[in-house]
């Protein structure tokens, strides 16, 4: 078994404790190559099938192409996808690209906030109707509290501080120091009542490893991914204000491996396109605190 079918395995073990521990579950999935990585790992680890929701949270300001590649994949792969929106928020024109907050509000609004309220089941969440291909209003409000997550340990600081099943209080917010210790494959999947559990499958893989089980795997990403003509490509996906490409000649995953190997992008962070980051000291502490992914 190489390194590859490793994380694998993990993974795919993960998940499955996952499904049984927890009633209430659901998988968050950004489009980014990293959640689709674990949407794939999904679909092995229960035969083909996903037996839980696929939770997208739309900030309206996804680039277009994310958009098309996420209703694509669904109908292709039959997905039980739910997409939620801070409709308020947008509504008032409390954004960064209306020019009435920061970005790191911005995200608050758009993103910690629409994604706590679209878990409890507070604020409209919109299912596909895979008949029509198109999305209605969901009639299901119950919350979910387990949370199915792809960060990886490496992308930036605050993320190297998770755990496999990481607890969050009734209100999302994650307390690191309270963090139960887990010990090799010894998970702790037994929490109090009312505490909402993030579960990450994706801990111990790196940017690499992901790229290589791509390639491996043959998964499907979205050409944003890769160098269209013009000397650049997105290292890392998320709102068109706020996200911003790199330099880089490579126009497919063999090319994407070399460069990552080669150590050409050693002094570049993987979000370091992602404005709101830099807003937030370098890191994403304090929005991960209240709840964002």
């Amino acid at each position: 078994m190489d390194h590859i079918d490793k994380l694998e395995s993990t993974s795919i073990h993960i998940l499955r404790e996952a499904y049984n521990q927890f009633k209430n579950l659901c998988m968050l999935w950004s489009i980014g190559k990293d959640s689709t990585v674990m949407l794939w790992l999904a679909r092995k680890a229960f035969f083909g099938h996903v037996p839980f929701p696929l939770v997208h949270v739309d900030t309206a300001y996804k680039i277009p192409e994310m958009i098309e590649y996420r209703d694509r994949l669904a109908r292709d792969f039959g997905l039980d996808i739910v997409y939620g929106m801070n409709e308020t928020a947008l509504k008032n024109k409390q954004t960064f690209p209306d020019g009435n907050c920061s970005r790191l509000d911005c995200c608050r609004n758009l993103k910690t906030e629409a994604l706590r309220a679209t878990l409890a089941g507070e604020i409209k969440r919109y299912r596909m109707n895979h008949t029509t291909g198109q999305y209605e209003v969901d009639t299901n409000c119950e919350p979910y509290t387990g949370v199915i997550v792809g960060v990886r340990a490496d992308e930036e600081g605050s993320r190297s501080k998770e755990r496999y099943f990481s607890p969050r209080d009734e209100h999302n917010d994650w307390h690191i120091a309270s963090q139960p210790p887990e010990f090799w494959n010894q998970y702790n999947t037994d929490f109090r009542p009312g505490t909402h559990v993030r579960i990450h499958p994706l801990l111990d893989w790196t940017e690499v490893d992901i790229w290589e089980y791509i390639r491996r795997e043959g998964i499907p990403t979205v050409s944003l991914y890769y160098n269209q003509g013009d000397g650049k490509r997105y290292r890392s996906l998320g709102c068109w204000p706020c996200t911003s490409p790199i330099e880089s000649s490579a126009r497919n995953v063999d090319e994407i491996i070399e460069e990552l190997k080669s150590g050409k992008l050693k002094n570049i962070a993987e979000r370091s396109g992602r404005e709101q980051d830099k807003e937030d000291g370098g890191g994403l502490e304090d929005l991960r605190k209240g709840g964002y992914m």
